[in-house]
């Protein structure tokens, strides 16, 4: 069901940029999902991948329509020229659904801030539909990674005795010795931290197996250090308390050499979904009382940071990074006089 309305008042910038970004991540996601379908027996998780696919393409034709009628350049984003349907299966079927769980949270992070920056009442509804159909796909990739008892759930800690009220500071100050235990937020975000890099330390396995270029490759596998270094950052916070951490699901990785992905997609792939551990670590950071544990998701948040940029530098190199929507440069209009 397209959203496009006959309103054709100029896009603002929040809603050229939401939209752009929106538009290029679900190109790179037709591609990624095509090719897993060319790989999958399972038939509840070949069903969500369905879904998942149809998702992005009618986000990918929603948006071109829009854009056409606001003459709005179409990004190019990414086509089948990046990505090799017929090369062997890279993952196995329960990697997928760790995967969607993942790809999942990153378009629900741009949606759910979409929705109160765009004016426009049919671009702001058909980010409500985006953030409820991600919702779906969500509730549906959890349901069967329960069912399969594949799911990473944070542990459980029992309830409270009764209300209780902070009566010390030391609360709050945490950075050494016996200080208090974690409490729930803490836990649940550094186990939701923990599980992207889990998954993404999985997919970048994968693809420092198979990627083209030299350069790609060391950038890929810095990235793969980088997700090791902070899941062991992670657990040994919980390790503390006696909290178990989630396993890593690099088994589901098979030794293919042959690349389903250009190089182009795959430095993308794992900018944006960095990206996405940016605001993870940022939104960590700030729930969590304990000085040791914000101080902690602000390291990995500054290092991811850097990653992503160096991986930016490796597309502008290579002529792979298209330009978004940006404001009027008018120094430089000055200057051509």
């Amino acid at each position: 069901m397209s959203f496009v309305k006959t309103d054709q008042s100029q896009l603002t910038a929040a809603e050229m940029g939401k939209l752009w970004a929106t538009y290029v991540g679900n190109t790179m996601g037709k591609c990624v999902l095509s090719y897993y379908l060319q790989h999958v027996n399972d038939k509840e998780i070949k069903g969500i991948l369905q879904f998942a696919l149809g998702l992005c393409e009618d986000y990918i034709q929603d948006i071109e329509a829009i854009f056409k009628k606001a003459d709005f350049p179409i990004p190019v984003g990414f086509t089948k020229d990046d990505v090799n349907l017929e090369a062997p299966r890279l993952y196995e079927d329960e990697f997928y659904l760790h995967y969607l769980q993942y790809l999942g949270k990153a378009g629900m992070s741009i949606y759910s801030v979409a929705i109160p920056l765009v004016t426009r009442k049919d671009i702001r509804d058909f980010f409500v539909k985006t953030l409820h159909d991600t919702s779906q796909l969500m509730v549906q990739v959890n349901d069967v990674l329960l069912s399969k008892n594949a799911s990473i759930n944070p542990p459980v800690i029992p309830p409270p005795e009764g209300v209780d009220f902070i009566t010390k500071q030391s609360f709050l100050n945490v950075f050494f010795g016996n200080g208090r235990p974690l409490q729930g937020l803490e836990i649940a975000h550094l186990y939701g931290n923990m599980n992207n890099d889990i998954t993404s330390k999985a997919i970048i396995t994968g693809f420092v197996q198979v990627a083209k270029s030299e350069k790609v490759r060391q950038y890929l596998d810095r990235g793969k250090n980088l997700n090791e270094k902070h899941i062991d950052l992670m657990s040994d916070k919980l390790s503390k308390d006696g909290l178990p951490s989630p396993s890593l699901i690099d088994h589901l990785v098979r030794p293919s050499t042959e690349s389903p992905f250009s190089d182009k997609l795959m430095v993308y792939h794992k900018i944006d979904m960095f990206a996405m551990k940016i605001r993870e670590y940022a939104n960590g950071a700030s729930l969590s009382a304990r000085k040791d544990v914000a101080a902690l998701f602000a390291k990995c948040q500054l290092e991811v940071s850097l990653y992503v940029e160096d991986g930016a530098n490796i597309m502008i190199d290579h002529g792979w990074l298209e330009q978004p929507p940006e404001a009027i440069d008018r120094d430089e209009l000055q200057a051509g006089h």
